[in-house]
């Protein structure tokens, strides 16, 4: 098992380095989708501003509360996005045959698959809420090294959710749709304060779509250190790659092949 996840990590890194490597080949490319990115988050701030220059708290959440949101959700989606940017098409690879390459390869085809291209434009978001943790937190490296673990864990969950319900291609055809539309709720729920969510839509945001332990806790956590709930979030950390890896490997056994044959002259 430990064997099979350091070779699962080993072949992260080494698509993670291609896939900047080749990014870096458009260095003014590269610059202008971060440097857009950043700039269409920071939209959002002015937004934000005003709101709570109106009101003093939302859900119990202040200007600087929210702005932590911002700053977890960002960079979480970026680390998704960065390493693991094929995630968008693995239900038009199931539906198109187009796993076969994959599954030939001596590597783990679910990492081979995702990790196999990265979204240039995620490195923007990653870099826009480092730059907002600081703004809201100075130089508290204690808080720092949370925010990045949560960032971590906020990304493979977000990974996680979505391959699941890609996954559901296996059986029931196109969800290309639903998983885009999973995403949409992961990060609009995220940027609102917990507060403001009651009923069935709070018990959603802690299940189907975690929001709570990609974003909201994590920001109460690094506000007030509680171990009990930094455990939690690393428990449903673990539970979504069980849940994404079991989804995907139980459907592929109904994959079938596109028998493509390719010629490149």
């Amino acid at each position: 098992m430990l064997t099979e996840v350091r070779k699962s990590l080993k072949l992260m890194l080494y698509y993670l380095k291609f896939n900047i490597s080749s990014a870096m080949e458009y260095r003014t490319s590269f610059l202008i989708q971060c440097f857009g990115m950043m700039l269409n988050n920071s939209a959002f701030i002015f937004f934000w501003w005003i709101l709570f220059n109106n009101v003093n708290t939302i859900g119990g959440y202040t200007f600087r509360d929210e702005m932590m949101l911002w700053a977890i959700s960002s960079t979480s989606f970026g680390i998704c996005f960065i390493t693991f940017g094929n995630i968008s098409n693995i239900t038009r690879m199931i539906l198109n045959g187009e796993l076969d390459t994959y599954l030939l390869q001596p590597r783990d085809p679910l990492m081979n698959i995702v990790c196999s291209k990265t979204e240039v434009s995620a490195w923007g978001d990653t870099l826009y809420g480092i730059i907002m943790f600081f703004l809201i937190r100075g130089f508290d490296m204690k808080g720092f090294m949370l925010f990045l673990l949560f960032c971590v864990t906020g990304g493979l969950i977000l990974a996680c959710v979505r391959i699941s319900f890609h996954a559901l291609s296996f059986y029931s055809g196109n969800v290309e749709g639903l998983a885009h539309l999973v995403t949409d709720f992961l990060i609009t729920f995220g940027i609102y304060p917990k507060g403001i969510f009651t009923g069935v839509v709070k018990f959603i945001i802690y299940t189907v779509i975690p929001t709570a332990f990609i974003v909201h806790i994590p920001a109460e956590i690094i506000m007030q250190f509680s171990i009990v709930r930094l455990l939690g979030v690393l428990a449903v950390t673990l539970l979504w790659i069980v849940i994404a890896y079991v989804m995907f490997y139980r459907g592929l056994k109904k994959y079938e092949s596109g028998n493509l044959i390719i010629s490149k002259l």
